[in-house]
């Protein structure tokens, strides 16, 4: 039995391990960051980005709290708070036929959680080069 793109999402994020995300995204993912004024195109970029996510989201209170499923799309609501900023955040995620990721959005609120986000993310893909 195939499990959904949701239900592996999901398990990536509770085991806060990034690694099997490869086999989730399509190699023309569309990566729509909150900080980043184009969309990212293509499944190394995307997998930066979530990387650093991840990395920065499992030192933190991070949890989905809302969760709107479609037959080819999904709205996941989540909360985290990071250097005691509430960031209240939406991931829009958009799969195939085949089940794997073609369209991943993010969008935060309020702005001084954006702000947080854009100096963490920033540190660690810089770090990353």
């Amino acid at each position: 039995m195939t499990i959904s793109p949701m239900e592996a999402w999901h398990r990536l994020v509770a085991g806060k391990d990034i690694t099997g995300v490869d086999a989730l995204l399509a190699e023309n993912v569309v990566f729509h960051s909150p900080v980043v004024d184009t969309p990212q195109v293509g499944k190394a970029i995307t997998r930066q980005y979530l990387a650093a996510v991840f990395d920065i989201f499992s030192k933190h209170s991070f949890r989905y709290v809302r969760e709107v499923v479609g037959e080819h799309d999904a709205v996941l609501e989540f909360l985290v708070e990071i250097d005691g900023v509430s960031v209240n955040g939406v991931d829009m995620i958009t799969w195939g036929d085949d089940g794997q990721i073609v369209d991943f959005k993010v969008m935060l609120r309020p702005l001084k959680a954006i702000k947080v986000m854009q100096r963490r993310v920033a540190t660690i893909l810089q770090t990353a080069e």
